[in-house]
């Protein structure tokens, strides 16, 4: 690979009006990426090749490899053959500390998934984000899905990624990234805004796909205390959200939405308009 296109147009056949015929559409690109910690491949993910330090960053704090990016000392983008390496460098606490997490995961695994001993430890811990101050009105939620509906570049090209962003009241979306990955696409939000200097507990996350237990577990980690997304949550998901505190928004469709957990941080009132 030589360049990190985000997309390419290819050929087709479409049928419209009962016809085949010949046409081209843009279509994203999927890379597989690697995380390698210490000269050590930690996880491949396949993933929409950009913000790579983002990426990094991300994965790391949402996996528990590091809690502030400061603990990072450098990000390599190193091109492979047939996909990306991102050569992370922790600095010598850190490095320790995974270092030590990888020789326990050498270990023999009970239930048959890589370093996990017991159906109990596949569920992480999910962090309490109860005690966040943050509310939203009704109308801030509104706001803050058709803000993201307008700032997806990819996806308005390729019609086939996912999005995801933060939102702040008063301010809008203080970032927004894309993956062909809903996972990647917060990891990468993650990273933006852990960067940027922003925290969490400010702001609610809102993504374009459905809510799985791991974004909700992504969320609690980096402490935002809600979640909006576009499509449907999973039972999983709605219970790990009310024991974190958190509040749970889904299936938001213009001024219509549905609450699961902790409602009352929506609140009826009106926000102050964001461009």
């Amino acid at each position: 690979m030589t360049g990190f296109k985000t997309s390419v147009k290819v050929s087709e056949s479409a049928r419209r009006a009962g016809t085949l015929v010949a046409g081209s559409r843009v279509v994203p690109e999927e890379t597989p990426i690697a995380f390698t910690y210490g000269g050590s491949t930690h996880a491949v993910m396949m993933a929409t090749p950009g913000d790579f330090e983002d990426f990094a960053v991300g994965f790391s704090l949402t996996e528990g490899i590091i809690t502030d990016p400061d603990q990072i000392e450098t990000v390599d983008v190193v091109t492979e053959d047939r996909g990306i390496d991102l050569q992370v460098t922790l600095k010598d606490e850190e490095n320790e500390m995974l270092r030590q997490r990888r020789r326990h995961m050498a270990g023999p695994v009970g239930c048959g998934l890589c370093g996990i001993e017991s159906i109990e430890q596949a569920v992480r811990h999910t962090p309490d984000v109860s005690g966040a101050t943050l509310r939203l009105s009704q109308a801030d939620v509104v706001k803050a899905v058709a803000l993201l509906n307008g700032q997806q570049p990819l996806h308005f090209e390729t019609r086939a990624v996912h999005g995801a962003a933060f939102y702040v009241p008063g301010k809008g979306l203080i970032a927004v990234r894309e993956d062909v990955g809903r996972h990647n696409a917060l990891d990468k939000l993650v990273g933006a805004a852990a960067r940027a200097g922003f925290k969490g507990a400010e702001g609610a996350v809102v993504v374009t796909s459905r809510v799985s237990v791991e974004m909700v577990q992504k969320t609690a980690i980096i402490g935002s205390p809600v979640i909006i997304a576009i499509s449907a949550p999973t039972a999983l998901a709605i219970r790990t959200a009310e024991e974190a505190g958190m509040t749970l928004i889904a299936l938001v469709r213009g001024d219509e939405f549905d609450i699961f957990t902790h409602a009352s941080r929506i609140h009826s009132g009106a926000v102050a308009d964001v461009a």
